[in-house]
């Protein structure tokens, strides 16, 4: 392993009960899912082990996704989507205002990297750092449709914005490492598991463009975690991030021969090093 140190969504809350002190809290997660999955099923993992661990965790279907409303997997401006997810972090902490002096932290998968790197661009002063596990700032040439498909799908994505027509590969196959997990999560009721529609790909396509021109105004503390043999998203680019970004404190992790799916996808024993990461990180900072 590699280091370097220097809409009606559905909703969800992991952490102390009402009977709890809120102020043996160690911090506050706001957590965002990645393409196609949602807050329930593998993904609720994580926060409930942080939970544990003293960190209040929130999270949201995002628009097209899970429980929410909106077309299947149908993501046509990623920022309205960051317009929710702020408000639903705003809502959360003017409802609870003994969160106010607590520590507020960003956690992103996949596309929920990115999404977590646009709101600390759109807001940079509002949270104390950020957690991201393989996040999509760039959307990797090993999933994404060759030339001329990718130009072609273009030109009729303006007309036809939801068809779910998009050829690639299967993410979940390409995602988990493990046999009987990728079982586990292809049985997940609410995982989109059709073809990337048009208009969600554009979208992804412009808003990882954008991302991956703004690295160097990223100023944030910040921890990336990538799998060396991810697929779906680019290693290579974390690593820019890390070079390029402004921050002060910035950890980089590339874990040898994993892949996307850090938090599920790999052996037991992989995932507890990730968490123990995480959480080593988070400790640090609260």
């Amino acid at each position: 392993m590699e280091e370097e140190q220097n809409k009606s969504p559905l909703l969800h809350y992991w952490g102390n009960t009402p009977e709890e002190d809120y102020y043996t809290l160690q911090g506050i997660i706001f957590m965002v899912h990645g393409y196609g999955n949602d807050i329930s099923w593998t993904f609720q993992a994580t926060p409930i082990h942080l939970a544990k661990k003293g960190f209040a965790c929130f999270a949201l279907d995002l628009e097209g996704h899970g429980q929410s409303q909106g077309l299947k997997a149908y993501v046509p401006n990623l920022d309205l989507v960051i317009d929710d997810c702020l408000s639903f972090f705003n809502f959360v902490l003017t409802q609870n205002p003994e969160f106010q002096d607590l520590p507020k932290f960003l956690f992103g998968e996949s596309m929920g990297g990115a999404i977590c790197l646009l709101i600390h661009l759109k807001r940079p002063k509002e949270f104390n750092g950020g957690i991201l596990i393989a996040p999509m700032c760039k959307i990797s040439d090993k999933v994404k449709p060759i030339w001329p498909i990718a130009q072609l799908l273009t030109l009729v994505a303006r007309f036809a914005p939801t068809l779910a027509v998009v050829p690639t590969a299967d993410l979940l196959e390409k995602s988990v490492k493990v046999p009987e997990k990728r079982i586990i999560g292809g049985r997940n009721p609410n995982r989109y598991v059709g073809k990337p529609r048009l208009g969600t790909v554009v979208e992804l396509l412009r808003v990882t463009d954008y991302v991956s021109s703004k690295l160097c105004d990223v100023n944030m503390p910040f921890l990336v975690l990538h799998g060396s043999a991810d697929v779906v998203t680019d290693p290579e680019v974390s690593r820019e991030l890390y070079k390029l970004a402004k921050s002060t404190d910035k950890t980089l992790k590339i874990y040898d021969g994993m892949m996307h799916s850090l938090l599920f996808g790999e052996t037991d024993e992989n995932v507890e090093i990730v968490r123990g990461d995480i959480l080593a990180w988070l400790n640090d900072r609260c």
